[in-house]
Formats: C-alpha cells, structure tokens, sequence
C-alpha cells in the first residue's frame, strides 16, 4: 500500500556557525521532529571539520524517523573552506567565513588578474575565505601535497555522506574563482593562480540529486542506505530563498550572526556595484546582496557580556541609546562597505549606561550596518521604497523587530517562524522531490506565515538623523592595523 504525504519525509540539516540543527519534515509540509547539537568552536573563524561531521551525524540520529519513508537529505552551512585528502580526511584546521589565513597572499595579486577576479565573479572586493586558503597552502608546498579537494563545510559533509564531491553553483560564488553568470569556474583564473583544477568540485545546482547516503553514512545517522542526498546551498542564500520565493519587489533579511540581505533580479547586470551576485537558489533569477559582517553575533555577544535584559527594559530606553554608540564590525565589514580592518568600538558611554543602553545600542548598531546596505539595494530617492521580509534570531524578540522597522522606515513582514535556514533547506527538499511545485508552495506547506510591522513615523525619523550621525562617528575611526588581518 502506498505511502500517504504525511508518511514520506525529507531531513534538513543546518550546519550554522553556533549549532547544528536539524529536522524531519513531511511531504505534507508539517516539522514532525526537530534536534539541536550546540558547537563550541562556533566555525566562525577556525573549526574542527571533523566535530562538525560528528555533530551533524548525532543531530539526524536524534531525529525519530520511525514509521517514516526519507525521500531525501539537503545540507545548508555557513561559508568556509576545508582541504581534504584522497580520504576525504581534512589536512589541516578548516575556515570559517573569517578565517584571516592567505589574506596577505590575496592582496597581493595583481591588478589585471585582480580585476578579472572581481568581474568574473561578480563580487565588489577580494575577500578572506575559500581563494585565500587555496593561496595560502600553496604557500606551503607540505601542506598542499596532501590537498585533493577544497570544498565548503556543506560540500565535505555532503562527500561524508555519499562519497561524491559536488558544489552548488551558489557556493561557487562566493570562491572568488568562479564565473557567476556562466555558471562555472574561471579556468583562465585558477591556471593564473597556480591552482589545481582537480582541487574544485563539479558544480550543479541546489535541488539537484548529488549522491546516495553510503551503508557506514546511514548507520551511523539511522538514515536508510541509499538515501537520495541533494546538493543545498550557503544557510543565508536558503533563507533568503524561503522568505523571497518567486518575489522580485521585496528585500529579505536574514538576521543570524550575520545579517544575509538580498532582492532577486531577473538581469544580473541590473545589480549595484557594491553587492554580491549569485545565483538564484531555485531557477535562473540571480540575487544581489551580501552578509553585513557581524551584526547578529555582535549582540549576541553582548548579551552573553551583559546577562538577561528583558524586553521592558531595553524598550524603555529611548532611540539613540542616550548617546552611546556600538559599532559591531568586530572582524570587519562586508557587504556593502567591504572593510575587513574594520574593528568594533563602543563610544559615547557614561555611568548613566544601563545594561539596556548596551543591548539597545548594540541592536541599533546592527540595524544601522543593515540599512546601509538595503538602501544600496533600493535607494530612498527610488520612490516608494519595497518591504523588507525579516527572519531570524531577531523576530524573537518583538521590540527589535519593532527597531529593525523603525530604522529601515519600511514596512517590514516578519516571518512566523526564525528558523528559515532549516525550513528553507526543506523547501528545496520538497520542491526538489515534487512535494512542492516551487518555492512559494513550498513556503505555504511548511506554514511560514508573514505579519507586517509598520515603522512609527516619529521614531522613524529620529533614527534617519540617527543614522547620519552614526555613519559619520563610524567613518572617523581608523581601521585597524594591516597585521591584524593577515
């Protein structure tokens, strides 16, 4: 007898730089079981690959899958690097999407090659991360001896699976090696460089089929052998795929440790030039964007520094933090200023400064960092300016969703559930098994609904001023010494 919707389901992972999470979802869109392993190394900067796999196997393990069919597993993670052997052992400590190794070895690349870098990638400045480790272990002729492949956290958990090496083309992207809009590698590049071709993965697209969970895989996961794995994406650009669907006239926020933001564009060339490109997750539309930097996981750091500060009390502190300012690039700015010697800085404090001020300030930090990006997306003189669509960490606390409104002075629709890293990588799960026929379809089954938050006009232009002022304090401190990024 056939099994029903309700009986078929997929597994999501989600490889974040603080925890690994993961969930059964059925066909029929209802989260039946959900699990969470907490990771101490946080795979912001340097992480154990290796930990990493351990912890995404004992989160699918503590899923209870009985009585249930899986029609397939996707993968979501946090950008990096990991180098691995012919094993698929890594050679070395893997990168995080800080990782500050090879930064010297990518600056010092030429202007002509530099130039060709950044058009064929569709990126505004070289960044630390996945060339800059290939650049470094060439440095280092031992050590690179031993590299057979470089891959993304993703794709090394997706080869532990199923023995294949894979790479989305959304995760290419972000390599600085890739052609974005060709959809492939920048041969004439990597040979430039000295790379290895053999070092990158093939690249396929999101929903696509990649491999099976091989017999050791499965046993140890409690997934059935011969489990379709599917390739997924980056965990901003999946979220940003749930909260946008098919929608080109709203931008989506994805607030974690960083703040993912991005608008779907039918031209890649209509992008600005100070944002990223990639691909679409689903379909043949590109998205224009970038993660902040640290916004998020500034003010979580705050908290941790501070102890509990409950809503009331961070409410009741006006606009402005009376006076005290956070900058929360702590290991630099991306998208849309591209600074990695940017540091974080607190100015403006006094005995007066409550807890509260801290956290509110730190929020308001966060908000301004994000700001200054969408208005890029879809400058104020446009006329009226599109919605933000708001997911993540932040909408569980609904005084600042109300400051992250307020800042961007547009209506913004908080989605009814934070967790859109997880979901999303079940979207593509449903879409990808038919359970959904796209990504809006696949969004109403998982239940993820929208309720709109309009800024108030008053605290709206209190924090325009706000902002002016802030980018202005933030523009007169000095980045930090070139050594600290090397």
């Amino acid at each position: 007898m056939p099994m029903s919707a309700a009986q078929r389901g997929v597994v999501a992972v989600d490889a974040g730089t603080s925890a690994v999470r993961a969930a059964l979802v059925t066909e029929s869109g209802e989260v039946r079981d959900r699990s969470r392993v907490e990771r101490p190394d946080r795979g912001g900067e340097h992480f154990d690959a290796e930990r990493l796999f351990s912890d995404v196997v004992s989160a699918v393990a503590a899923l209870d899958l009985t009585g249930r069919t899986v029609s397939a597993v996707v993968i979501t993670a946090h950008v990096g690097t990991v180098a691995v052997d012919e094993g698929l052992r890594p050679v070395d400590r893997a990168g995080g999407w800080s990782d500050p190794r090879g930064l010297a070895e990518l600056q010092a690349i030429d202007g002509e090659l530099r130039e060709a870098l950044l058009q064929a990638s569709r990126r505004p400045a070289l960044s630390g991360g996945f060339l800059a480790r290939a650049l470094a272990l060439l440095r280092t002729p031992e050590a690179a001896a031993w590299v057979r492949h470089l891959l993304t956290p993703k794709d090394f958990l997706v080869a532990r699976l199923t023995g294949e090496i894979v790479t989305d083309g959304v995760h290419a992207a972000y390599t600085l090696l890739a052609d974005v809009t060709g959809r492939s590698w920048n041969e004439t590049a990597v040979r430039a460089l000295g790379i290895d071709q053999a070092w990158l993965p093939r690249q396929v697209r999101p929903a696509d089929v990649v491999g099976r969970v091989h017999r050791e895989a499965a046993e140890r996961c409690g997934l059935p052998s011969g489990t379709p794995v599917l390739a997924g994406g980056p965990d901003g650009s999946i979220g940003t795929g749930l909260l946008l669907g098919s929608d080109t006239g709203a931008i989506a926020d994805v607030a974690g440790t960083t703040d993912m933001v991005g608008r779907q564009l039918d031209d890649a060339d209509s992008a600005p030039p100070a944002a990223m490109l990639n691909p679409a997750l689903i379909g043949d539309r590109w998205l224009a964007g970038g993660a902040s930097g640290m916004t998020g996981g500034a003010v979580a750091r705050w908290r941790r520094l501070l102890g509990r500060v409950e809503d009331d009390e961070f409410e009741a502190v006006p606009p402005g933090s009376e006076g005290l300012v956070v900058l929360p690039s702590t290991t630099g700015s991306r998208f849309p200023r591209w600074r990695p010697t940017d540091r974080g800085a607190v100015l403006g404090q006094t005995p007066a400064h409550s807890a509260a001020h801290f956290l509110r300030a730190a929020q308001e930090g966060a908000a301004f960092t994000v700001r200054e990006g969408v208005d890029l997306l879809d400058p104020p003189s446009n006329g009226a300016p599109r919605p933000i669509v708001l997911a993540g960490g932040i909408t569980r606390s609904p005084v600042a969703a109300r400051l992250r409104a307020d800042v961007l002075e547009r209506t913004t629709m908080v989605c009814s559930d934070p967790d859109v890293t997880l979901l999303g990588a079940a979207a593509v799960a449903l879409v990808a098994t038919d359970a959904a026929g796209n990504l809006d379809e696949a969004r109403t089954l998982l239940g993820c609904r929208l309720h709109a938050i309009e800024p108030d006009p008053a605290r709206a232009r209190r924090y325009r001023d706000l902002f002016a002022s802030w980018r202005a304090v933030r523009d007169s401190i000095e980045p930090a010494p070139a050594a600290c990024s090397s």
